[in-house]
């Protein structure tokens, strides 16, 4: 990297011990060498230093009061990133990891998946370090009231739609929603993944995942292949995982382990997903329930060992950096053809490295993982008609738009000589709509 070197050392300067968001900028940026040697008049404009700066941080105090009467403090955040093609777009995460780092990783990110969506959306990113997990739902809405308080400050139909992530659902949507409207006395979208009746969009719950197995689907069909006959593991046991799981079965593949923060099934007959969603989805349970009605089954403590499960596509959809160097290596010896990334950077540099330098497949998170935002972005216009699709007119405008995010990707990696890579590809694909309009609104912006 030579002419954004400096741009790289600024953000590593100005940002200490923010790693995942050093870890995107990086990432980001190697693949935008060729870009900048391309537009030189981007670069005099600094474009390049200003997309790695966001436009807003916001972070707040959170007082609420827990069940037994004691006054509970946590932190919340909202990282306004890019707004050069529309109004911010991005989830609210509810886990005690989130600090500024990873939020602003997320928001980053967010700007790249937005703009290969084709509508416009810019990138934000928000949440808090509470933790919802134990909780009641009593403590849960006071807190999410509590945040929402603050958070109406910053964010409107047309200037910051917020959305659900790790922890926020649609109990914590409707929550949020309420204070919000509260507040100000509007009803309008200014938040994604509501209910159904009031306001919410059908096929938002199952767009994540149903979307990363639309673009991998065309993936593999760009190669002559397709999921039909292939054996498929998805780590998480959540939104993203559930739906991938169904939508992967659809397509003929046999989906054989999911996992939680505790540890991961196996169930060499395919996964009986009815039973994974009332876990989950219904009773709140661990993942290692399932094993007690299905004898065929194993359950092994531990995250990481999902990797050793052999399979022939690899779907990570539970959370930043779980598969490591040494993990990628074993999916490779095990044969895996494909990898498509339902979290968000699920993958280390050293594993993406890997999968790149050994012909597997790779659909980074910021394409493969884009079909729950564009699918907030269509809850958006429905608002703003006033209007509900059906369900079938919303999944095939959401495969539609995976379709094209992977072959704009692809495209842009072949154009900059990337071949296949398509981690620079939906990283040019990204950011070229981005800095056009940044740059055709003025330096001052």
């Amino acid at each position: 990297m030579k002419i954004l070197a400096p741009v790289l050392e600024s953000v590593l300067k100005r940002n200490p011990g923010q790693p995942e968001f050093h870890q995107a900028v990086v990432e980001v940026l190697e693949s935008l060498e060729p870009v900048a040697a391309k537009h030189p008049e981007w670069v005099a404009a600094g474009i390049f230093d200003r997309i790695v700066e966001p436009e807003r941080q916001i972070m707040f105090r959170v007082a609420w009061v827990d069940d037994a009467g004691k006054v509970q403090v946590n932190r919340g955040f909202r990282v306004q990133f890019n707004s050069a093609i529309g109004p911010y777009k991005g989830g609210l995460r509810l886990h005690p990891t989130v600090n500024l780092s990873i939020v602003k990783f997320l928001g980053f990110e967010q700007i790249f998946k937005n703009s290969l969506t084709t509508l416009p959306i810019g990138g934000g990113k928000g949440g808090s370090d509470f933790d919802p997990k134990g909780k009641s739902d009593m403590e849960i809405m006071k807190f999410c009231q509590s945040f929402m308080t603050e958070l109406s400050k910053h964010i409107g139909e047309d200037t910051d739609v917020p959305a659900g992530d790790i922890g926020v659902g649609g109990r914590e949507i409707g929550y949020m929603y309420g204070q919000y409207k509260r507040l100000k006395n509007n009803f309008v979208g200014v938040l994604t993944g509501k209910g159904l009746t009031w306001g919410g969009s059908l096929a938002r719950t199952e767009a994540t995942g149903y979307g990363l197995c639309y673009f991998t689907e065309e993936m593999l069909n760009a190669k002559k292949n397709s999921f039909k006959g292939k054996t498929v593991v998805i780590s998480g046991s959540g939104n993203v995982a559930i739906y991938a799981t169904e939508k992967a079965t659809q397509l003929g593949a046999k989906v054989v382990a999911l996992s939680d923060s505790n540890g991961y099934i196996y169930d060499p007959d395919g996964i009986d997903l009815a039973l994974v969603q009332q876990l989950k989805e219904v009773e709140r349970k661990r993942i290692s329930e399932y094993v007690k009605s299905h004898p065929k089954a194993t359950y092994t403590e531990g995250c990481a060992g999902i990797w050793s499960v052999k399979c022939d596509i690899a779907l990570p959809s539970a959370t930043q950096n779980e598969i490591d160097e040494a993990s990628a290596k074993l999916l490779v010896k095990n044969g895996c053809i494909a990898v498509a990334e339902g979290a968000n950077m699920p993958s280390t540099p050293e594993a993406v490295e890997v999968f790149l330098k050994n012909g597997v497949l790779f659909g980074p998170a910021k394409a493969a993982n884009a079909g729950g935002v564009a699918t907030s972005a269509l809850e958006m216009c429905q608002n703003s008609e006033r209007d509900a699709w059906t369900f079938e007119k919303v999944d095939a405008r959401l495969k539609e738009i995976m379709i094209s995010i992977y072959h704009n990707s692809s495209n842009a990696a072949k154009e900059y000589g990337f071949g296949d890579n398509l981690v620079a590809g939906a990283n040019i694909a990204g950011f070229e709509k981005v800095a056009s309009a940044m740059y055709a609104q003025g330096i001052t912006y």
